[in-house]
């Protein structure tokens, strides 16, 4: 029980930390729009597969992708996944062109089992980030001969996480059920200021806190097909509910001048109350085709309907010219794992897990009527470490959101992850006195 309330005190000081975090999760300038950028779900071990996980079930590896696969462990064993994001990422629309890098904590999840056919995991990771600051200097030369120079800047940052607390349990050996409770937390600040050469004009700051939280769940289910011979087929299915969003929304300008700050207007609403807003519910399905500690291939499927989430009837969600709406999510993905020989003992690179995976994603919202879609392709590798199932992972994502048509700014990225797998037997009753 002593290292239970100690893993737990690990855990939530990362809930803590997370709340208290002011550097940039993410950054992309995709990240205005709605509650930001919407972080891929699960650890290094599922996003060097492309991101699948509802139909995997491994028990070498944490899969927080589904709640029923919490219960494909060894019966005593205890269990821990931390994992760190980096993330560089090369943006460019029409001949202008930056770079950006970021470096976050992905996920720190903990699992231990409850009876012999069940357990329960506990874990925080981001769900949502908001990064951005861009800047424009104003050449029209009838403003500029008016008024003198004018620019405008705007920046943008925050982050939404998910703490969760999920259990499983499998019957007659094939079929698991599990359910999932998700409270979500964040804080998103979004500004946009105008500012004059000629001190006889004064500047404009416009502001935005969004300060919110909100309970949803998940829940999911597995069935096992065994074939012989260590060969099973798995099928997968889960459902995230949602979640209302709460909190307050604060809406403020000030005038700035060389003397004074004036303010002109300045409103706190609380949301759920007198404005509603959600986060989408969304169905996965997914299959997969195993050989016990050989290999494993993976496709999943999920879609997510944010057309009434009531982001678009709040400033907050969206400060830009370009006309923005929710839609649809859906995504596609695919990922293999493969072990040359996991007994090895004279070739330490045979019992290394390799990895490969692919995807192809539409985001949950459009930008003047087009919608905004990614694709990539990931690798990876697990390398064992000490003994049992301990090791490092390591995962790559090559990809790129949107394409340079429409007046859009296309993005690519190379992002890094780094994950640690922690498992240890903690559950062994004592021979003797």
């Amino acid at each position: 029980m002593n290292r239970i309330f100690a893993a737990l005190a690990v855990l939530l000081g990362g809930i803590v930390a997370a709340g208290a975090q002011e550097a940039y999760g993410g950054y992309s300038p995709y990240s205005i729009f709605g509650v930001g950028d919407l972080a891929l779900q699960g650890s290094t071990y599922n996003k060097s597969m492309g991101g699948v996980g509802i139909a995997g079930r491994n028990n070498r590896y944490l899969n927080i992708m589904n709640p029923a696969a919490v219960t494909a462990r060894d019966s005593l064993s205890f269990m821990s996944s931390f994992s760190l994001n980096v993330n560089n990422r090369i943006y460019r629309q029409g001949d202008a062109i930056s770079a950006n890098n970021i470096f976050n904590i992905n996920d720190v999840v903990i699992s231990f089992p409850i009876q012999r056919a069940s357990a329960m995991m506990l874990g925080i990771v981001p769900y949502s980030d908001v990064g951005y600051e861009f800047s424009e200097i104003y050449t029209d030369p009838e403003l500029v001969g008016s008024v003198g120079d004018v620019g405008s800047a705007a920046t943008g940052i925050g982050s939404v996480y998910k703490a969760f607390a999920a259990a499983g349990v499998t019957f007659l050996k094939r079929i698991s059920i599990g359910a999932e409770m998700d409270y979500y937390f964040g804080k998103i600040t979004k500004s946009y200021v105008t500012k004059f050469g000629d001190s006889s004009y004064q500047s404009i700051s416009n502001n935005n806190v969004l300060q919110l939280n909100g309970i949803g769940g998940k829940f999911g289910l597995q069935y096992e097909q065994p074939f012989g011979n260590d060969v099973s087929l798995v099928l997968g299915a889960t459902y995230s509910t949602g979640a209302k969003l709460r909190g307050y929304f604060e809406d403020s300008r000030y005038s700035e001048g060389t003397a004074s700050i004036d303010t002109i207007s300045f409103r706190i609403d609380t949301m759920g109350v007198t404005r509603h807003a959600s986060l989408a519910s969304e169905i996965g399905v997914g299959i997969s085709l195993k050989k016990t500690n050989k290999w494993m291939f993976e496709a999943d499927y999920t879609r997510s309907d944010w057309r009434n989430s009531g982001m678009e009837n709040i400033s907050g969600y969206n400060l830009s010219s370009i006309p923005f709406s929710t839609s649809v999510s859906e995504a596609y993905r695919v990922g293999f794992e493969y072990i040359p020989n996991i007994n090895d003992i004279r070739y330490y690179f045979n019992r290394v897990a390799y990895r490969v995976g692919a995807y192809y994603k539409k985001e949950y919202f459009a930008l003047s009527g087009h919608q905004i879609a990614s694709m990539g392709i990931t690798l990876g590798a697990t390398l064992p470490v000490f003994r049992w199932y301990n090791g490092l992972s390591f995962g790559v994502e090559f990809g790129q959101r949107a394409s340079l048509t429409g007046n859009l700014t296309r993005e690519r990225y190379v992002n890094f992850s780094i994950g640690i797998n922690i498992f240890d037997i903690w559950f062994q009753k004592p021979q003797y006195e």
